[in-house]
């Protein structure tokens, strides 16, 4: 992301910039708007600002993003450093050869408290809570956002960061919906830290598909997740069936911590979600109106990179708002940055899925760290 300081392209000085959606994604655009001078009002649905899921890891293609924006001493009382490590179901410590430590690298951050943190760094005023937008109306000079509650905002820009529902997308690309990634699910928490020991991180690959794991986090919590891909639909309690697919992964009792650490977790503290997708767009943007994380490219979570490339769209926007002269070009030169990088995304990400043991999974998780570490982010440095 380009320095606020360097700002030579359109001038976002006063531009009014109206955010969809208030969750890690638009609280970044927000920032970054706000901080290069334009006038930002971020819209949340929600009657306060929250975070749906327990924790999330962010690469330095996020980092990098966030501290331009003058927050990287929050982020550092708030983050715990992650080494990745892989097993199988027996419990054998895997990582694939010819990766280094910077592929297996990320921090980990509470997800309530890290959009608390972004929100602050926000400000209330600039956020409407319990205000959905519902659609749009573009003219040549400036766009129209149609709102749940019957009013109407004035923007030059909208941004759709209103995540895999996107109603903003649903209106620029109505063919477009979210859809389920068929027979994938995931369910996960954050509890108070135990007996579980403290190796820093544990991802195991055990049997019919199952992954899971845990990570002890910021505040002396864990949090924990379990998915299946191509899973019968779950009849029973969230906990019944997170302990059932944990059981896949257990062999000779190796993985009784995981066990323990599901037993233990209240059933209302326990998330479950059949995961959601949204397919490749032909675009990303029109004359007044940009898409940006899972409401452009919601993926299955199962690379753990969602967070990560949403705060990288947020950058590479700003960059090209400040590298063109004219708002349309800049958006254009957005959506040529981000659409070819996602191809790669989904080949990569459908490689990690596609691994059937614990060995080529850290294969395949490792190449795709590799490649957003390093052709990938600077990939996110050109554009057309």
């Amino acid at each position: 992301m380009t320095k606020v300081t360097e700002a030579k392209g359109v001038d976002l000085h006063k531009m009014r910039v109206v955010v969809a959606g208030g969750g890690l994604v638009g609280l970044t655009a927000g920032i970054a708007f706000e901080r290069l001078g334009a006038t930002v009002t971020v819209c949340e649905q929600a009657p306060a600002i929250r975070a749906a899921g327990a924790s999330i890891g962010l690469w330095k293609n996020a980092t990098d993003v966030l501290n331009e924006l003058n927050l990287s001493e929050q982020l550092l009382q708030l983050g715990t450093p992650i080494e990745t490590w892989f097993y199988d179901a027996a419990g054998h410590r895997f990582r694939a050869e010819g990766f280094g430590v910077d592929d297996h690298a990320f921090v980990l951050y509470p997800r309530p408290q890290l959009n608390t943190l972004l929100a602050q760094a926000l400000g209330q005023v600039t956020i409407k809570l319990q205000t959905k937008v519902i659609g749009f109306d573009e003219q040549a000079d400036e766009v129209t956002i149609l709102l749940e509650n019957g009013t109407q905002l004035k923007a030059d820009l909208l941004i759709g960061a209103d995540g895999i529902y996107s109603k903003v997308r649903n209106q620029l690309l109505p063919a477009y919906s979210a859809q389920e990634h068929t027979g994938h699910h995931v369910w996960r928490a954050l509890v108070p830290t135990g007996d579980e020991p403290a190796d820093g991180s544990v991802l195991t690959v055990g049997h019919q598909q199952t992954r899971g794991g845990y990570f002890l986090t910021y505040g002396q919590v864990t949090t924990w997740m379990v998915n299946q891909f191509d899973s019968e639909a779950p009849r029973g309690t969230k906990k019944e069936e997170a302990l059932k697919r944990a059981a896949q992964m257990n062999d000779a009792g190796w993985g009784e911590p995981l066990l323990r650490l599901i037993e233990r977790t209240p059933e209302e503290r326990i998330l479950h979600n059949q995961v959601m997708y949204v397919p490749a767009l032909p675009r990303w943007v029109s004359g007044r109106v940009a898409l940006l994380g899972d409401a452009a490219h919601g993926l299955s979570p199962h690379i753990s990179a969602g967070g990560t490339l949403g705060i990288e769209d947020v950058g590479i926007l700003i960059k090209a708002l400040l590298a063109k002269p004219s708002l349309s070009e800049a958006l254009l030169a957005y959506q040529g940055n981000r659409i070819p990088h996602y191809e790669t995304v989904r080949r990569l990400s459908r490689t990690v899925e596609l691994a059937q043991d614990a060995l080529n999974y850290a294969r395949a998780y490792a190449t795709f760290s590799h490649w957003m570490l390093n052709e990938g982010y600077q990939e996110s440095g050109n554009l057309r």
